[in-house]
């Protein structure tokens, strides 16, 4: 889960990867429009931040607010070595 800064890491078990690893994310649903990106990766942690932003109308045309950090957001990371 994200803390309130919107990070989260995962800590990968030692020996598990002989570097960074190939890392996919996936959030869990909300209100609005998350995005998730990884910050730091290498072979013993991946760092995730998670941005959300609200939808706005403006004259008739959806655009996105901007994105300020998320926190207490569930993150799924599925990693496989390079």
């Amino acid at each position: 889960m994200t803390d309130a800064n919107g990070s989260v890491t995962f800590t990968w078990p030692a020996g598990a990867f002989t570097g960074p690893p190939v890392v996919s994310l996936a959030v869990e649903a909300g209100a609005g429009f998350r995005s998730a990106r990884v910050s730091a990766n290498s072979a013993t942690a991946t760092t995730v931040v998670v941005l959300q932003a609200s939808g706005v109308t403006l004259l008739g045309i959806g655009v996105l607010a901007a994105g300020t950090p998320a926190s207490g957001v569930t993150v799924h990371a599925h990693a496989t070595a390079a």
